[in-house]
């Protein structure tokens, strides 16, 4: 089975052109937002605290955002296309110039960090389960990313099934699952996802034919 080709540079949420302060300004708002939030949790995070850490009137931040719904979902977008960012064009190993085995058991545990820092923001967007498939650029790119660091590591097999399978276990829902209900701690679900993505690349045994 042929490689799938690299995936494509397609971020969610492309703004629109803004003059290069006011794209800077929003990006230092956004910054500033996503720190309080790791620190505070979403619900726990106010106009009022963002605009005071930034040094600006909360005036400003309405303007820009409009009020604390459209905030947050910029925050997601932003912490999203930084996140995208990360593991297509970053630092090894989550960026190029690891192997694909090594980028592989990274991305899993860098998205894992990632979704539960922002779960409160990512809960809230969660599509009903019978749309949760049908339109979801991200998670579309997260699939291709797989499906290629998986071809690359010689995984055989099914792989769009391999795919789907890893892909599963960065759905939102089951990381608050496992980490709320069953307690576990990230770096027990980050190893979880080592271990199924090292099953995932590693030869199958080759079985003896039954006569």
């Amino acid at each position: 089975m042929s490689a799938p080709r690299p995936p494509e540079i397609t971020l969610v949420g492309q703004p629109h052109k803004e003059r290069s302060d006011a794209a800077r300004n929003r990006t230092r708002l956004l910054d500033v937002a996503a720190r309080l939030v790791a620190e505070h949790g979403a619900q726990n995070v106010t106009m009022d605290q963002i605009a005071t850490a930034a040094g600006v009137g909360k005036g400003t931040v309405f303007r820009r955002f409009g009020d604390r719904t459209g905030l947050m979902r910029a925050l997601l977008d932003h912490a999203e296309r930084v996140f995208q960012q990360a593991f297509l064009t970053g630092p090894a190993p989550l960026g190029p110039g690891a192997s694909p085995a090594d980028r592989l058991r990274a991305f899993g545990a860098a998205t894992i960090e990632h979704r539960l820092r922002y779960r409160d923001m990512y809960l809230a967007a969660e599509e009903p389960a019978a749309q949760r498939y049908a339109n979801d650029p991200p998670r579309d790119l997260l699939g291709r990313h797989i499906a290629t660091l998986l071809a690359a590591a010689g995984a055989t097999g099914d792989l769009e099934v391999l795919t789907e399978s890893l892909l599963a276990y960065l759905d939102m829902p089951l990381l608050n699952h496992l980490s709320t209900r069953r307690g576990m701690s990230i770096e027990r679900i980050a190893a979880g996802w080592v271990e199924l993505a090292e099953r995932a690349i590693r030869p199958a045994p080759h079985l003896p034919e039954v006569p």
